[in-house]
């Protein structure tokens, strides 16, 4: 039982808690009283029939019970999400990283100069995403003004956590003409007006992130002023890092270096950076990254589409290394943050085991390399909420109310719980694997509820 001061509170929710405060630990809380003050703030987590419970049930101005056969889990945080990408998902993932690009995502990307396609497009993404459970989500906009300040419109107006960012990108060589920043003055101060635009908003919810887009796409002036401007207005950083052969290769020939220290020379690796896929990150990247309190966002199946390896998880966990999870739509084909757990685990356990059987079975892995299920969902919850530095990811005191609820009686997906078979700990890597918006009854941001039946 976890202890809070009892006090006026608008909500009240009964029920039994599944979370994963810790990379391979289930803690399960029966019949828990969870508190959460007018603030959308936890106040307090309580054994149900103890003096505290009741007390704090009783001064609720309302009261949410759940049904024995519903768990609730801390909400969802999806660390790397193309937004003007949502359109093309599902599709295009049989080639090479650079030709989607250029074939399908840049082409895509650049019709969002018309601001009521964009206000369409984010109008049917963003509640789609939070009837997965996904309530912060980590924004690459396009290089519209307009449009990326239309997504963070939408996400406040949904009452969706997120970080929204313009994207830049000036590069002659890895950018279509049709489709760039004029110049690296001119990315720089569109994206400055960007980031105060976003913040003009006042939304306690949505705050801007400064995105380059990723080294390939951006000359060196760019790169350095957008670290200047993420260390003079704090705002976080997102950008791609070593996600591919050809993207790692890129660094290493242009800077004689790997992609981390470069982007870090350019003052781009900073406390609450998230860094997409990073699959081929050497050793003292990870260090560099964990020393400046960075952070990686995997991306498991865009990974096996685009990245020519399998991110080393537990090593980077190990190491000490922020990890989020990401679903990289559209690069990723499935939306749900729960479904990125699983293929998470799946990539694992190819990285431990190997995929060549020409190769003998003690050559042809990485010994040590597997994760569980509940390794996943910290990463996608806890994991992602510290690299962004957000209080959320648990049901605790001092949270916020981030969470989703799941009915696990006989679903239409086949998510059940079968008696004498299932316990919590079985149950829980059902809703893992088997659970998504037909399941999930309810969707509450800082106490908000923004979804569900």
């Amino acid at each position: 039982m976890v202890r809070g001061a009892v006090a006026p509170v608008t909500h009240v929710v009964t029920g039994t808690v599944m979370q994963a405060p810790a990379p391979g630990t289930l803690e399960v809380m029966r019949d828990a009283v969870v508190v959460v003050g007018d603030d959308g703030t936890i106040e307090a987590v309580h054994t149900a029939g103890g003096r505290e419970a009741e007390a704090a049930v009783a001064a609720a101005g309302k009261v949410t019970r759940l049904a024995g056969s519903q768990r609730l889990l801390p909400g969802l945080v999806d660390t790397h999400i193309h937004a003007p990408q949502w359109p093309q998902l599902g599709t295009g993932l049989d080639i090479p990283l650079d030709r989607w690009l250029f074939e399908y995502t840049f082409p895509l990307e650049a019709r969002y100069a018309d601001t009521g396609f964009a206000r369409n497009v984010w109008s049917r993404m963003v509640p789609a995403l939070l009837a997965h459970g996904t309530t912060t989500a980590v924004y690459y906009g396009t290089v519209h003004e307009d449009a990326t300040l239309a997504l963070a419109e939408e996400c406040a107006s949904r009452g969706q956590r997120a970080f929204v960012g313009r994207v830049a990108m000036d590069h002659p060589e890895g950018t279509p003409a049709w489709y760039r920043d004029e110049s690296a003055a001119a990315g720089l101060a569109a994206s400055a007006r960007s980031v105060e635009a976003v913040r003009s908003l006042g939304s306690p919810l949505v705050k801007p992130v400064v995105t380059p887009r990723f080294a390939p796409a951006c000359t060196d002036d760019l790169l350095r002023a957008l670290g200047e401007l993420a260390a003079g207005t704090g705002a976080h950083v997102q950008t791609h890092c070593s996600e591919s052969d050809w993207e790692h290769g890129h660094a290493l020939a242009r800077y004689g270096t790997t992609d981390t220290e470069a982007l870090a020379s350019f003052g781009l690796v900073r406390r609450g950076t998230v860094l997409a896929h990073g699959d081929h990150v050497t050793d003292p990247d990870l260090e560099r990254i964990r020393a400046a309190g960075a952070g990686i966002a995997h991306c498991p199946l865009s990974n096996s589409y685009f990245a020519n390896a399998v991110f080393p998880l537990r090593r980077a966990l190990a190491r000490g290394v922020h990890v989020g999870l990401g679903s990289d739509v559209a690069g990723g084909a499935h939306p749900g943050l729960l479904a990125q757990c699983g293929h998470a685990v799946t990539v694992s356990r190819m990285l431990e085991d190997g995929v060549d059987p020409s190769h003998p079975a003690d050559r042809r892995g990485v010994p040590g390399s597997r994760i569980d299920a509940l390794t996943a969902f910290h990463v996608a919850t806890k994991g992602g909420a510290d690299l962004l530095g957000i209080d959320a990811g648990l049901i605790a005191p001092g949270m916020s109310f981030d969470a989703f609820v799941v009915d696990c009686e006989q679903r239409p997906g086949g998510l059940d719980y079968w008696e004498g078979i299932d316990d919590e700990e079985r149950l829980f890597e059902k809703i893992v694997r088997l659970a998504g918006p037909a399941d999930i009854t309810d969707v509450w941001v800082a106490g908000r509820r923004v979804s569900g039946d």
